[in-house]
């Protein structure tokens, strides 16, 4: 099979544990760009946290799915070809669930942070993204327009319980988890692998075609979607089964593994 399409989740899956490309990768990645492989970075960081990746190796005419698939960008273009947003009500809604549910709340506003709160959880988000944290009085005064995305922080045991009750309490929302402390919510249809296939479907590749590579449950639909769905070592034990193959870890250079083995031969 002639793979035309690699799908690279970021973070624990492309990245080490410190958010650095090892040269492994980095160099099988740029050697898959040279046989005509659209290398494509899809992750659930906002676009301004995946700019800089997308640089480093070099995807000037590829494509790039950020917000868990709510946003893709032309980077040739340097244009947003396809965006859906929570509405300010919805937001508002996950607000008061949140508040019930005694979890944190964070939305995405004008390439900041938003939440009315602190805690360990946003740290982390604040690190992974390097975005400014606002930290408001109110957060639905602060929200007056559709955003992108939310996310639901709190200690991981807690959190899963959360995600069954709010798959229940709002199906029409796409719910998933990213990290075990991060629980994703976007408009209803909005995943990774909804995102692969709008973009196969303009770039005339075959689902066949594609190789997605992931480590979470937001991964799940991309690795379900395309021809070949691989996970890396570390991936969440419940996902092991519901992939094609399993390779190295994020720190092993599991993602040169991928290419070697399926692209270069």
């Amino acid at each position: 099979m002639k793979y035309k399409m690699l799908v690279l989740d970021m973070d624990d899956t492309l990245l080490t544990d410190d958010h650095t490309i090892s040269n492994e990768n980095a160099a099988m990645l740029a050697k898959a760009q040279e046989l005509g492989v659209y290398v494509i970075l899809a992750s659930g960081r906002p676009t301004p946290a995946m700019i800089a990746y997308a640089k480093e190796l070099q995807l000037d005419n590829s494509y790039m799915i950020s917000y868990n698939g709510a946003v893709i960008t032309d980077l040739k273009e340097d244009k947003v070809i396809f965006e859906q947003t929570l509405t300010q009500q919805q937001i508002h809604e996950l607000y008061d669930y949140s508040l019930k549910n005694k979890t944190h709340i964070i939305t995405y506003l004008d390439g900041k942070i938003v939440s009315e709160t602190d805690s360990e959880y946003i740290e982390i988000e604040k690190n992974i993204t390097g975005l400014e944290h606002n930290k408001v009085l109110s957060f639905k005064d602060e929200v007056k327009s559709a955003a992108i995305k939310c996310i639901l922080l709190e200690e991981p045991a807690y959190l899963k319980e959360v995600e069954k009750d709010l798959r229940l309490a709002m199906p029409h929302l796409s719910v998933c988890m990213s990290k075990p402390f991060f629980l994703e919510v976007a408009q209803n249809g909005i995943d990774k692998g909804a995102s692969i296939k709008f973009l196969a479907e303009k770039l005339n590749i075959l689902q066949s075609e594609i190789i997605a590579v992931g480590n979470a449950g937001n991964d799940l639909t991309m690795i379900q979607y395309a021809g070949l769905g691989v996970w890396v070592d570390n991936v969440d034990p419940e996902l092991r089964d519901k992939g094609d193959v399993i390779v190295a870890s994020n720190n092993n250079h599991g993602v040169a593994e991928v290419v070697r083995r399926f692209i270069l031969n």
